[in-house]
């Protein structure tokens, strides 16, 4: 009997996972498909050209300076301060929010490692809280109840009653674009004494109430990587609208050097954290084209949508109430929790030349962060075996165009 059911099983998994294999052909076509691939159609060729010809490439240049402002008019941001990597920005934006060797720094369990990497490079212990199902991001009603029964203040501080740590900031992240219940964690930054530093890596062009996300906390970060919506090729940005602030983070990821004629004077423990120009140069361009590229995702998220409806047991996740989501990746929601289907979607896809992914492993799952502090994670470990992320580029469906 055991063996009947099995082999039943077995075949309704197979089933399945030719079903989303059919539908995810008939939105972008005939395989390959890779998950998220960069689209370069605008200025990209002339403006790295020009880059070229001024024989400025690396960290002297126009382009970097216009990159910045662009980012900052695009998002409303007071300033913007482009650098190598998005982890380099968290790295840095943590340790201006005052993060420090022996605090602690609430993270998402289900995040990317960077997030929990850039915490751990200020010294600092991610402490793992979990996400919330309608967003994917931190959930602030069971963290609130949380540090209620874990934390008391000290000075005005918020202290772990268990380690004797500071809980010193949270970096929630919007998760594949979506973004996460800010007005829930502004008011809990608020209420415990914690600086709320956003990723904002995945979500450039997403807005929480018309607001662009990146540009509620303190700090927001930005990534620019190769699969991301825009591509610098690699590359990250800072956004803040504290002018001080701003100040000394474009001074720490310019090596601290003080200005002068021909000295070499740095006045602190700076890093080499600014993009070079030839990288800022691809940004110009790919940020002309954002609009562009964001009613392309929107498009495909729809054409996803219709070809899974008819699909039982799963859903294509789709943007929160009152938020303007970027698509960055196309997920596919599992209606319940099953690793066997989730892998066997992933093996048939892959098979036929789809490229699909799990969500992250969830940190406290990873070898380097196995014994860091933790809440209850119950909704992590469940959409660790629902969530996979379909091609998601922009034009990705079948011919290119914006219907």
């Amino acid at each position: 009997m055991n063996t009947a059911m099995s082999l039943t099983e077995s075949g309704s998994t197979l089933a399945l996972s030719q079903q989303v294999v059919q539908a995810i052909a008939s939105v972008v076509g005939p395989s390959p498909a890779v998950l998220h691939e960069p689209r370069f159609q605008g200025n990209e060729w002339r403006y790295v050209k020009e880059c070229l010809d001024s024989t400025f490439v690396s960290s002297v240049g126009k382009f970097v300076d216009r990159f910045e402002a662009d980012l900052a008019r695009y998002t409303g941001a007071r300033h913007a301060i482009a650098v190598v990597n998005g982890t380099a920005a968290l790295h840095v934006a943590l340790q201006l929010a005052g993060v420090r060797s022996g605090d602690e720094v609430l993270v998402p369990a289900l995040t990317f490692v960077a997030t929990a990497n850039a915490v751990t490079y200020c010294g600092a212990t991610p402490h793992f809280v979990d996400s919330e199902k309608t967003t994917l991001g931190m959930a602030a009603g069971p963290l609130r109840e949380y540090l209620s029964r874990v934390t008391e203040q000290r000075a005005g501080q918020c202290i772990n009653r268990v380690t004797g740590r500071p809980v010193r900031a949270m970096a929630p992240m919007h998760t594949f674009g979506h973004p996460f219940d800010l007005d829930g964690l502004l008011a809990l930054a608020r209420d415990f004494n914690i600086v709320l530093v956003e990723d904002a890596a995945e979500s450039l062009g997403s807005l929480y109430h018309g607001q662009h996300s990146g540009t509620f906390g303190t700090f927001g970060v930005l990534s620019f990587n190769g699969n991301k919506t825009i591509t610098t090729g690699g590359g990250g940005a800072i956004l803040t609208n504290d002018s001080t602030l701003a100040k000394t983070a474009k001074h720490l990821t310019t090596t601290a050097k003080l200005q002068h004629a021909w000295e070499y004077e740095h006045d602190m423990v700076g890093y080499n954290h600014r993009m070079p120009n030839i990288n800022a140069a691809l940004g110009c361009a790919q940020l002309e084209q954002l609009p562009d590229f964001l009613a392309s995702k929107r498009q495909l998220y729809l054409t996803y949508r219709n070809a899974f409806s008819s699909i039982a047991g799963m859903r294509v996740v789709g943007e929160p109430e009152g938020c303007h989501s970027n698509y960055w990746l196309q997920t596919l929601e599992l209606n319940c929790d099953n690793m066997q289907l989730r892998d066997a979607i992933l093996r048939a896809t892959g098979a036929s030349g789809y490229m699909t992914r799990p969500v992250w492993t969830p940190m406290h799952k990873l070898r380097p962060y196995a014994s860091c502090p933790r809440a209850p994670l119950p909704v992590t470990e469940s959409l660790e075996q629902r969530l996979i992320n379909m091609p998601s580029s922009a034009y990705a469906q079948k011919g290119g165009v914006i219907a």
